[in-house]
């Protein structure tokens, strides 16, 4: 008893041990800014990813109980419930709760890898293990202070899940069938796509058991009461059908019939549609294409933008094995020491789900190399103990070992956290701007803007968008792609018919609501619903359309348009998702546009790159040695009281390219003719707006916010 004592004092020490680390080695980003003000607003740490101004909406709207019909808030999703309940018992602002809640959430998950280090019987291991997973590149990167989404919990709760697995099959006390249904239940709550790694922890226990330990009834019960706890049900239902099975089994009579009850919970699961959200998964991620098509109506085609995320992306095996190890070495013995691992102990063969997860990232993109963080850390982190344990036996000599392998593991992955200093989503003077256009604005009215900046405008902005993190199809990003890259008018036009027409597919969808499926009236994207409301088959037909006098929707809210600088480095992107022919898939030729932020100038030439530059005497482009005319160069800037002032010199009108200086930013611009006359060059860099279309609401060199008349 006293050496179980002893053995549970040392767990706790040494979880306290790697909590505490964890946690330390997120507050560097708060020391390397603490006096940095643009990363704060109204005197506190902004939050530094997209994705968490989405949860903190609805957090908000949870507090105050203010939320209206198709504002999209996640009122009813776990992170803004968890974070609402945080942010009302503790006395913190609500600011500093979501900037720290992922430090000691992610921080979490050294609870459950000592745990199941503590079950192998190796606590030294399960310490390397925890202290190494907790900063390891892409844990920190999706963990650190301010990243606050659901990824804080993401990778906790399936460890805590395998953990229960593990001590299940190594036990057998119903205790932990309770636990491991549980510990599914409160996953799905708090992330609905974990279906495939819950199925895939079902599919490998079930094989365990039929190689390792065919005759054991109790594994059968496992597999029963996991699969009651998957069903694609709501969780209340199956939270009394768990306790339900779970009483079921404590009950010696019903044993004979625990083969029945697993094969019905399987019926159930494939019938409830478990499966559906699994193979939704493996489609979008794996088997992604660059044109989405319409199934019916006009079969319109649409480019995708998983191909524009980065982190749904290819990437190559260093960063790929940095991400998880922090060095390619670390990385590679890692998965021998896996290998080992599993061949002395083979029941963390049961963590070759989240390998697998992890290893997907070579297809899916680095977002999945989370996964394998920790099971990986097991395997480097059993290295050193074995080795250690073969050189010596002197306890001294082993703890130093410990302590000098374990550093050298460590410290790829610290120096990576001190470089790593990413900014915040947007910077106090952006917010400034959003901050005033929420006294002006309606909650039902829209911000134009491109998806990236969704979720902070609604949450600053308290007014509702086309498009975020969340909906960002290519069926909703081509409106928006087109009103921000075509000229004044046809934008101006295009922003009132996809709001009006947005709001219009709500009112349909809660309409069909209360009809039969054979009533349901069927709603395709707004811009085929544009379409066919215009009397058109062909959608570019009605685009050409918005050229001439078409009679607008009647105006039922305000619009209006942000355009932040940073845009400027993804407009090629942005302009991706219209300049595509929607009837027939082909893509357009891509528009001429060029940044430089890094040239140089001497007497007579700016050098914009590498062969590139610009004669300052007559005021020509040189690209390889071969001049091209330019037909106006233009100069923008900023007075001391900060009023905006442009210089245009005509140079050649008959030439296609425009080179525009904007001082302010140190940053030039050769851009096409077609680009020049976009809605984001002329109301962003040149203020050049037309004022019987738009007018202009706010404006700082970060960001210009314009109202739409029409």
């Amino acid at each position: 008893m006293n050496s179980l004592t002893q053995e549970t004092k040392l767990t706790i020490f040494y979880i306290l041990v790697a909590f505490t680390f964890s946690v330390l080695m997120r507050m560097i980003w708060i020391y390397q800014f603490e006096d940095y003000e643009a990363f704060k607003y109204a005197g506190e740490f902004m939050i530094n990813t997209n994705d968490g101004y989405y949860w903190a909406e609805g957090a908000r709207d949870i507090l105050s109980g203010v939320s209206q019909d198709n504002d999209l808030s996640p009122i009813t999703r776990a992170a803004s419930q968890l974070t609402a309940l945080f942010a009302y018992v503790l006395p913190f602002s609500f600011e500093t709760v979501i900037l720290y809640m992922p430090v000691y959430l992610s921080s979490l998950i050294v609870i459950p890898i000592i745990l199941i280090a503590k079950s192998l019987d190796n606590l030294e291991m399960g310490l390397i293990a925890a202290l190494f997973s907790s900063i390891a590149w892409s844990y920190y990167n999706r963990t650190m202070v301010g990243y606050y989404d659901t990824d804080m919990l993401n990778i906790v709760l399936p460890m805590f899940l395998l953990w229960s697995i593990v001590w299940a099959i190594k036990t057998n006390e119903d205790k932990y069938l309770i636990i491991t249904a549980l510990d599914i239940l409160v996953y799905r709550w708090w992330y609905p796509q974990s279906y495939a790694l819950e199925f895939s922890f079902f599919g490998l226990i079930l094989l365990y058991a039929l190689v390792f330990d065919r005759k054991n009834l109790y594994n059968y019960k496992l597999l029963a009461i996991m699969m009651f706890a998957m069903l694609n049900l709501d969780g209340f239902i199956r939270f009394p059908l768990v306790l339900t099975i779970f009483y079921i089994f404590k009950k010696e009579q019903f044993q004979k019939y625990i083969y029945h009850i697993l094969a019905i919970s399987v019926i159930l699961f494939f019938a409830s549609g478990g499966f559906n959200p699994i193979w939704g998964k493996l489609k979008a991620y794996v088997f992604k294409d660059l044109v989405a098509v319409g199934e019916e109506g006009l079969k319109l085609h649409f480019f995708t933008v998983m191909q524009t995320i980065r982190e749904a992306g290819h990437i190559p095996f260093e960063t790929f094995a940095n991400r998880i190890s922090g060095h390619t070495i670390t990385f590679i013995l890692s998965v021998l020491g896996y290998l080992y691992l599993a061949f002395r102990h083979r029941i963390m063969l049961l963590a070759l789900p989240l390998i697998g997860l992890g290893f997907l990232a070579s297809v899916g993109g680095l977002r999945f190399t989370i996964y394998a963080v920790p099971i990986l850390a097991f395997g480097i982190a059993f290295l050193i103990t074995e080795l250690t344990r073969y050189i010596t036996d002197k306890k001294s000599i082993r703890i130093l070992s410990y302590v000098v392998l374990t550093v050298t593991i460590l410290f790829p992955n610290y120096k990576h956290i001190e470089s790593y200093r990413v900014p915040t989503v947007f910077n106090s003077n952006e917010v400034a701007i959003l901050d005033t256009l929420k006294q002006k604005a309606d909650r039902e009215d829209y911000v134009v803007a491109w998806w990236d900046y969704g979720y902070p405008i609604r949450y600053y902005g308290d007014v509702k968008t086309l498009g975020d993190g969340g909906k960002h199809s290519g069926s909703v990003n081509f409106p928006l792609s087109f009103i921000l890259t075509s000229p004044q008018e046809e934008a101006a036009k295009m922003a009132r018919l996809d709001v009006e027409f947005t709001e219009k597919a709500f009112k349909i969808k809660e309409k069909n609501e209360d009809l039969n499926e054979s009533e349901k009236i069927k709603i395709f994207s707004t811009i085929e619903e544009m379409t066919k409301d215009y009397g058109f088959d062909d959608t570019n037909d009605f685009l050409l359309s918005l050229q001439t006098d078409i009679k607008l929707p009647e105006k039922t809210r305000d619009i209006y348009i942000y355009l932040p600088f940073k845009m400027i480095n993804i407009y090629p992107t942005v302009k991706l998702f219209s300049n595509i022919d929607l009837m027939s898939g082909e893509k357009d030729r891509a528009p001429f546009y060029f940044v430089s932020r890094n040239f140089k100038e001497n007497n007579n030439l700016i050098h914009l790159a590498q062969n590139i530059f610009i004669d300052k005497k007559d005021l020509t482009l040189s690209v390889n040695n071969k001049k091209i005319a330019i037909k106006r160069f233009v100069k923008t800037g900023y007075k001391k009281n900060m009023e905006f002032t442009k210089d245009i010199k005509f140079v050649d009108f008959s030439a296609n390219l425009s080179v525009i200086y904007m001082s302010a930013y140190n940053t030039f611009l050769v851009v096409d003719e077609q680009t020049y006359n976009s809605l984001y060059i002329q109301l962003m860099v040149l203020e050049e707006y037309d004022k019987s279309l738009f007018e202009q609401v706010e404006t700082n060199p970060h960001a210009k916010v314009y109202k739409l008349k029409i």
